[in-house]
């Protein structure tokens, strides 16, 4: 039944990711949707509706039968859009070489290679890996389907199908109402507002679709979820702000621009022990400083959750800020001046040229570092967490990628930990590919 299931639901979802407007692009959606179910399911030998398979299993079977339905049906439409638009777009293209069909292939060659056997191949095999039972060091290799995964969810599988599809419905529809409705109205106002706490819903949903029993994954994801956006927003916000002070002509200004780039040469290891050095409670500068200027007993971090997460928040935008610092400065530069005098002459404040004319100026550069921070805060930060707080108090900063090394090499636990890597890959990609999606429209790169 859970086969059946899969595949009308793959065949759906291929035909609406690519195309019904046709009986061909229905007929090619079909076929590339259950193609797409086929490929995943057979790679797991259709275990997830064995016998003695967990229902939760089942569940992910059928998702990931979806999700590969959408992958070859979207990536399929948007090549072939591709290729229609370089046809039809009329150009005439000069100095090409009549050259055998072999020779892009060839000239390709190198980098399809490092890309085959230095990511393609390492991400199989660790999702290999995420199906088995193995321990580090030990020979003997035991065949758990999707249990790895399943462990990490609860045991319902209602909950885990309803609730993140709940969310994604209600604000499709939210969406849908906003687009039909009257420009300008209240409700195309209040439909708006709404709109973007659509991605907040959604991770309130997949909160609670994690096991929160005996150290469960509950509490991970939370960690995770505080400590990387807190580091993303701060990092940015704040680097914008020490761009635009910095950017004024000012006697020295290289000097100060200099001092504040520099952290970002620092690693992560050694930015969680500068601040381990400063922070800890028994042997830290500002421990010894509030006790021998104001008799204070500075607080320990390490017993305190919300003082542990600030701490690592602060280390890893510290370290941030002269990357974020450095791209800003070289967008503001391209910033056309004769705009921002016109505003100034027209009777706008500081305040308003800034956010009129410099922001939206600046979007292309912050979309790339919002990329590049989220790519930071979800896995560059583990050497800061080890030698800040190694989790603590209590698995309180315990975040994706630290719970991945824990599991995986401390424990020894490899395939545990190669399924919660898999997880945190694919959140990943989920995430960079719905920024991408909402910066459609939105992000104007160059002058028209």
């Amino acid at each position: 039944m859970g086969i059946i299931v899969s595949f009308l639901l793959a065949a759906a979802i291929g035909v609406l990711s690519f195309g019904y407007a046709t009986k061909r692009e229905v007929a090619l959606g079909l076929v590339l949707g259950v193609l797409g179910a086929s490929v995943i399911l057979a790679a797991l030998d259709f275990c997830t509706f064995a016998s003695d398979a967990e229902s939760t299993e089942g569940v992910l079977g059928v998702a990931l039968a979806g999700a590969f339905a959408w992958m070859f049906g979207s990536g399929t439409k948007a090549v072939l859009a591709q290729q229609s638009a370089d046809l039809g777009s009329g150009e005439i293209r000069t100095g090409t070489f009549r050259l055998g069909w072999y020779w892009p292939w060839l000239l390709l060659s190198p980098t399809l290679v490092i890309l085959v056997f230095f990511l393609y191949l390492p991400a199989y095999n660790t999702f290999t890996l995420s199906t088995k039972l193995t321990r580090l060091g030990a020979p003997r290799v035991g065949e758990r389907c999707l249990s790895n995964f399943s462990e990490l969810l609860v045991p319902t599988p209602a909950v885990v199908v309803m609730l993140p599809l709940g969310s994604i419905a209600l604000m499709w529809g939210i969406g849908l109402w906003h687009n039909r409705v009257t420009p300008g109205s209240f409700t195309h106002g209040l439909t708006g507002a709404i709109r973007p706490f659509g991605i907040v819903l959604f991770l309130f949903a997949i909160y609670y679709i994690f096991e929160d029993v005996n150290g469960g994954y509950r509490q991970i994801y939370l960690n995770t979820v505080i400590i990387s956006s807190s580091i993303v927003v701060l990092s940015m916000v704040f680097g914008l702000a020490l761009a635009y002070l910095t950017y004024g002509y000012v006697r020295g200004i290289t000097v100060y621009r200099t001092l504040l780039i520099w952290p970002y040469a620092i690693s992560p290891p050694v930015a969680g022990i500068l601040f381990f050095m400063m922070f800890n409670a028994t042997g830290g500068i500002f421990a010894a400083v509030a006790d021998s200027w104001f008799g204070y007993d500075f607080p320990n971090y390490a017993l305190n959750a919300t003082l542990a997460r600030i701490t690592i928040i602060l280390a890893s935008v510290w370290k941030l800020l002269g990357y974020n610092l450095l791209f800003f400065l070289a967008g503001l530069q391209t910033v056309p001046r004769e705009q921002i005098e016109a505003a100034a002459i027209d009777g706008a404040n500081a305040f308003q040229r800034f956010r009129t004319i410099i922001v939206p100026a600046l979007g292309p550069i912050a979309f790339f570092l919002l990329i590049t921070n989220l790519t930071f805060s979800f896995f560059d930060v583990y050497g800061t967490i080890d030698f800040l707080t190694k989790g603590a108090p209590a698995g309180a900063t315990s975040v994706a990628i630290y719970e991945i090394i824990r599991v995986g090499v401390d424990n020894g636990d490899l395939g545990r930990g190669a399924a919660q890597s898999v997880v945190l890959f694919m959140a990943v990609i989920a995430l960079t590919a719905w920024q991408f999606k909402q910066s459609e429209g939105r992000i104007s790169y160059g002058s028209a």
